[in-house]
């Protein structure tokens, strides 16, 4: 077992050119402050890490594991071609909120909408980062671009707070095929804001999971259960 640790300073500051553009469209804050580019190390970690390292598994501190994590790497050999990035949708109908203006205008659209149909976005607390695939993903390094995220930005009226989740999620919608969706069971969110702010009527059609939970996601500070 190797165990390397990464200055945060030295990694913001590759970062920081690469997702500059973006900040303003995704970050909590208003304009663009530098220390937050690290909430965006995932959206550009193929062309931070070294070479030799093709996949890595990024997650956020509040999970607990309930099985062992090897068995999540193999995930890795469930992605269809073309996908670079595994990722659980969102649970909640936060982006139902957040694309309100254009779903006024495209009525019949599956952005924001539940799953297994709709598109609901995508949660970034547990990510499967083909870091190889994203290198020679064509697609994907153009989607970096401050052009291209405007572009989209502009186009689906976007304005979030969520970091890399954020970017994950109005890309998916653009380009589903770049994206692997893990089952909920491998992040079962437990956080129910949006269930007290707006959305209870359609609240358990997002936040409903089958299955044996492998990883639960306290978000937004909510307990995890015991075992």
């Amino acid at each position: 077992c190797q165990v390397v640790v990464h200055d945060v300073s030295e990694l913001t500051e590759k970062l920081f050119p690469i997702v500059e553009a973006m900040q303003k469209h995704f970050s909590a804050g208003s304009g663009t402050y530098y220390s937050d580019s690290i909430f965006f190390l995932s959206v550009a970690m193929h062309r931070i890490m070294p070479k030799e390292i093709t996949q890595i598994i990024q997650v956020d501190l509040d999970l607990k594991y309930k099985t062992n994590i090897r068995d999540l790497f193999e995930e890795f050999d469930n992605f269809p071609e073309g996908a670079i990035i595994g990722i659980a949708r969102e649970m909640q109908p936060v982006y139902r909120h957040t694309f309100w203006q254009y779903r006024r205008e495209n009525p019949q659209t599956k952005v924001g909408e539940p799953p297994p149909d709709g598109l609901p976005g995508f949660n970034s607390g547990v990510l499967l980062l083909n870091l190889e695939a994203m290198r020679q993903s064509k697609l994907y390094n153009q989607l970096l671009e401050p052009t291209m995220v405007q572009k989209l930005t502009e186009k689906y009226h976007f304005k979030g707070h969520l970091g890399d989740q954020d970017f994950f999620t109005m890309v998916g919608m653009e380009h589903p095929e770049l994206f692997h969706v893990l089952d909920c069971t491998w992040n079962r969110q437990l956080c129910t804001w949006w269930r007290d702010h707006g959305y209870s009527d359609v609240f358990d059609q997002y936040f409903q999971c089958e299955g044996e939970v492998k990883i639960y996601h306290g978000n937004c500070n909510t307990p995890i259960p015991e075992d």
